[in-house]
């Protein structure tokens, strides 16, 4: 099993406080691995705005970080801020280490009268160019995210290790929703694209389990064709993509997620006020129904922070928190290190027929189940 560690928060805070906060579930991680995403980022001596966005990664090599500095200048991008980690090397197992890339670009100026779907399509575009060009890669350049006020990070070693391998503790880079896992490697090799959290057009996803039915979900998403779909290092990535697929390309509310990823059955469908419409949905997207265990943790655009599990249940995990500051965690007690001064009689387990939601006003958290009316799409 990995671990989960969620924080949202009205202020922005240091990710060193989440990384402190995973040392209560040191247990379920063996240091294969520590990804982390931060959202709504804040640098200490830039800010951020609507026409920048931030590129993160590694550049293995010299040269790597060369050709990729002029190549995004080909495409138009202008260098406008880059966050120097101050570094302690003898932290990190891994030597080929050049820079951990965190830049944030000008985006080009012919994108200005873009619709925001079109950047987002853009800028999906240039991270796979980066991921898939082998003049320009040449298997040198790891490259997590490409979006606007996201960063992510991620590391083969132990949390706490990697946070103060990269000097995160010094407060000059905060977000107020920070992701982290702590990886347990149970069946693939050390490898940073295998590391959660897994990232496409602004939706992000990390997971505590294993996904049996992975294979055919990985070929039903490729057979697809559409942009992005690509990778799977991991088992658990195509829970983004399948969460991307729902939202973006289906274009269906949030709510409808676990109806594709986990239906309800016959019995309960046939009791349900839009059975037949979830029938349906369930028919058409019965690729991609899960088997687990599994718990999902995920976070969009808005800020929106999202919690589900399968049917099983057997990979548990909790929300709680306060106005103004919330947490979703693989244990309890990974929600009381998040968030010490909440009331932790109102920490919830969602059953298998829930989804909680932590809404950007973050003023409380929303369960909602499957077995409820839902909101539908007008052509239903």
């Amino acid at each position: 099993m990995c671990r989960l560690a969620l924080r949202s928060a009205d202020e922005a805070f240091s990710p060193y406080d989440v990384l402190t906060a995973m040392e209560a579930m040191q247990e379920g991680y063996d240091g294969s691995g520590l990804g982390l995403l931060l959202r709504g980022v804040e640098f200490e001596d830039f800010r951020l705005k609507s026409h920048h966005v931030v590129l993160s990664g590694i550049a293995h090599t010299e040269a790597a970080f060369h050709r990729l500095t002029d190549w995004m200048g080909s495409q138009g991008f202008q260098i406008r801020y880059v966050h120097e980690f101050e570094r302690r090397p003898e932290l990190i197992e891994a030597q080929d280490r050049f820079v951990y890339l965190v830049r944030v670009y000008r985006m080009p100026a012919t994108w200005d009268a873009l619709s925001c779907e079109e950047i987002d399509d853009n800028l999906l575009r240039v991270r796979l160019a980066i991921r898939q060009n082998e003049e320009l890669n040449r298997g040198e350049i790891t490259v997590f995210s490409l979006y606007r006020d996201v960063v992510t990070l991620k590391e083969v070693g132990w949390p706490l290790q990697v946070g103060d391998a990269l000097g995160l503790a010094d407060g000059r880079l905060k977000a107020r929703v920070v992701m982290a896992q702590g990886r347990q490697n149970t069946n693939y090799g050390i490898n940073l694209y295998a590391c959660h959290p897994f990232f496409i057009q602004g939706i992000a996803t990390m997971t505590n389990g294993e996904n049996t039915a992975f294979v055919p979900i990985r070929e039903w998403l490729e057979g697809k064709n559409i942009p992005g779909y690509i990778g799977y290092h991991s088992d658990s990535e195509v829970f983004a993509h399948i969460l991307h697929y729902v939202t973006r390309r289906l274009k269906l509310p949030l709510e409808l997620y676990k109806h594709v990823i986990t239906p309800l059955k016959n019995e309960e469908l046939d009791q349900h006020p839009q059975g037949e419409f979830l029938k349906g949905l369930r028919t058409v997207c019965r690729r991609l129904i899960i088997d687990g265990p599994n718990a999902v943790i995920a976070t969009l655009p808005d800020e929106t922070c999202m919690l589900v599990m399968d049917q099983k249940k057997m990979r548990p995990a909790t929300v709680g928190g306060r106005p103004g500051a919330w947490a979703m965690a693989s244990e309890m007690c990974g929600v009381a290190a998040l968030v010490p001064d909440r009331d932790p009689s109102l920490d919830f387990q969602p059953m298998r027929e829930h989804t909680v939601i932590i809404p950007p006003d973050r003023k409380d958290y929303h369960i909602w189940s499957q077995l409820d009316p839902c909101t539908l799409p007008l052509a239903a």
